[in-house]
């Protein structure tokens, strides 16, 4: 299946970091770190609207050319900034929910590979486009430009696992947020 496939930019971080919002809106793991429903596609998205923004600038963003998916890519092969003010932007962002946030972000940091490779942030897809193969293409489509370097991402459900797993990532050991959700390292060695 041929997507057509863009780089994204500045001008459509709002609109990606909504994407990613409304994709993931579903997820256990959204649920634990906004257990009140009222506001959570808002604080979402101004939560992954802070690291879009940094992805324009020290990253890959990729769109499918309608923009129901998207794919963010951090290069993980030199030192790298962290986004600008972080801590002050994440509080700013969800407010109360800044310590399960903070947790998650530890988590992450924790389990993350020192070695060279490229790190997906995020693949999502709008829910009313998935399985109709978009994800796998945003997949391939980054796989084709890394000319050796691994890869490496966190799972947030079985689903999204098994599809990774069908790209050549291996599973690494889950680790669990204080909820029990589990996330699933994983690994495409080169």
């Amino acid at each position: 299946m041929s997507v057509p496939i863009r780089r994204a930019g500045a001008p459509d971080a709002e609109m990606v970091a909504e994407l990613i919002a409304t994709a993931f809106a579903g997820l256990k793991v959204v649920r634990y770190l906004l257990p009140e429903p009222e506001r959570r596609q808002e604080i979402m998205a101004a939560n992954f609207r802070i690291l879009v923004e940094h992805a324009v600038e020290h990253g890959v963003i990729d769109v499918v050319a309608d923009a129901p998916a998207v794919a963010v890519w951090f290069p993980r092969t030199a030192p790298a900034p962290e986004p600008p003010d972080y801590d002050r932007r994440l509080e700013e962002a969800v407010g109360g929910a800044v310590g399960r946030f903070r947790e998650l972000d530890e988590q992450f940091e924790k389990h993350h590979p020192e070695a060279p490779h490229h790190h997906l942030a995020f693949l999502a897809v709008h829910p009313d486009q998935q399985s109709r193969g978009l994800g796998s293409a945003l997949l391939a489509h980054h796989h084709a430009t890394l000319e050796g370097v691994p890869a490496y991402l966190e799972a947030s459900s079985p689903r999204a696992r098994d599809l990774y797993l069908r790209h050549g990532y291996a599973e690494r050991e889950p680790f669990a947020m204080g909820d029990g959700t589990l996330f699933w390292p994983m690994w495409r060695a080169s």
